[in-house]
């Protein structure tokens, strides 16, 4: 060919390139390791709340380098107030259960007909808290009536003076999703004791004696000091 002369036409040549295809598993599995991320996230949360909880029980009643035993009995599995537990102050107006966490509780179960037995455990739950001196903030009192008679006059004043009771009625079938007796025993024959968490944890026995539930109080509140502070 001429050095000036013009190459002839020539068919254009194009490559064609395979592309990768995309893996359509990998968002699914991405997206299923974040949910296991997050729930590993939440149950470590779960267990960090609770831990001093558990750390404090298993010091109370599992650690016992003086060989101490408990007077109330323990309960385990351990029982949660249950959420929607029908609660109402005695003039009817409704109370959310959640209301009573964050607080150690003594609890008292009675009935409107309210006997002598009945109001030697009031004048018992008074004087413990009493008894605790500077660890009293850290227990309230409460009093669950299980029907909707009318309190004697007397008798709900006595509650409501000062200190005050935390006076609440509660159906008894709802109360038996939570609390219940010894074997052969009536609900109202205990003290109860809650922890903070909602969690009914220790029953002492009927006409239980002052000072040895004391002694087991003062052990509760001691082992949990780390964790629990007064008030809500």
């Amino acid at each position: 060919m001429p050095p000036n002369a013009t190459p002839p036409d020539e068919p254009l040549a194009m490559t064609v390139h395979s592309l990768a295809t995309p893996d359509l598993a990998e968002p699914a599995q991405a997206e299923g390791q974040r949910t296991r991320i997050g729930r590993l996230k939440m149950l470590l949360v779960l267990l960090a709340c609770a831990a001093p909880v558990i750390a404090s029980y298993f010091t109370y009643f599992v650690i016992r380098p003086e060989g101490r035993t408990n007077y109330g009995e323990l309960i385990a599995p351990t029982r949660e107030l249950p959420a929607a537990m029908p609660l109402t102050t005695l003039d009817g107006a409704s109370v959310a259960p959640a209301s009573l966490r964050g607080q150690w509780l003594l609890v008292v179960v009675m009935t409107s007909a309210c006997d002598a037995a009945c109001e030697k455990r009031l004048l018992v739950q008074r004087q413990l808290r009493e008894m605790l001196g500077r660890e009293r903030d850290r227990l309230d009192k409460v009093v669950l009536v299980a029907d909707g008679g009318v309190l004697k006059p007397e008798l709900r004043a006595a509650l409501e003076a000062a200190p005050t009771a935390t006076v609440l009625r509660a159906p008894r079938e709802a109360l038996a999703q939570w609390l219940a007796p010894a074997a052969g025993r009536a609900l109202e024959e205990h003290l109860y004791v809650v922890d903070p968490m909602g969690q009914w944890m220790m029953r002492m026995p009927p006409d239980a004696e002052p000072q040895r539930v004391m002694r087991d109080l003062n052990k509760l509140l001691r082992a949990s000091s780390f964790w629990d502070t007064p008030g809500r």
